[in-house]
């Protein structure tokens, strides 16, 4: 997965999944905002991302998550997308603390820190998107129980979605979203 440089199939791959059929993007933000939105940030949006909202669309209504792509402004509130994203591996918070001396801390950066909010699933459960740290480019399922990386970034994520598979039964989740409250 290359977050630097989007793949020329994926723009349209994007655009089909979501059903985007304006001429020309207008629903799309272009370059000009995303540009002054990653100098405001000080972070350059991980690919396909960012070609996504600068060309396709700045955030459809339709999923996923269930409620649909929030815009990126709104994806970006109450959010640090300088600071890297604390996690590495996925943790469940809810029945361990993991090697954190303040776990309570580390849980807010994952919530807050290097990440844009893509969406919720509901009950707590909110997909991000890391733009800044080690996983950046790669989705991340966060919920009041804890945090598991999704096996791939932003369009393989979606193209999950568009083939109708369930997040919770699937190989392609990364660790294993069965896990969650079940060990």
């Amino acid at each position: 997965m290359t977050t630097d440089q989007a793949d020329p199939a994926e723009p349209a791959a994007l655009r089909e999944a979501f059903a985007v059929d304006d001429d020309g993007g207008a629903s799309a933000l272009g370059w000009e905002a995303v540009r002054a939105f990653e100098a405001k940030h000080g972070v350059v949006l991980p690919e396909p991302y960012r070609t996504f909202v600068a060309e396709v669309s700045g955030g459809p209504s339709q999923g996923p998550p269930e409620y649909g792509l929030v815009g990126l402004v709104e994806s970006a509130a109450e959010q640090h997308l300088g600071r890297p994203f604390p996690l590495t591996e996925g943790w469940v918070w809810e029945e361990d603390d993991g090697p954190y001396e303040d776990p309570d801390a580390v849980i807010g950066q994952v919530v807050h820190d290097g990440s844009l909010v893509l969406g919720t699933e509901g009950c707590g459960m909110d997909w991000h998107l890391v733009v800044t740290g080690p996983h950046r480019g790669r989705i991340w399922l966060v919920t009041g129980e804890g945090a598991l990386p999704f096996g791939a970034g932003f369009a393989g994520w979606v193209k999950h979605w568009a083939d109708g598979n369930n997040w919770f039964e699937s190989s392609a989740s990364v660790g294993s979203f069965g896990s969650f409250g079940s060990e």
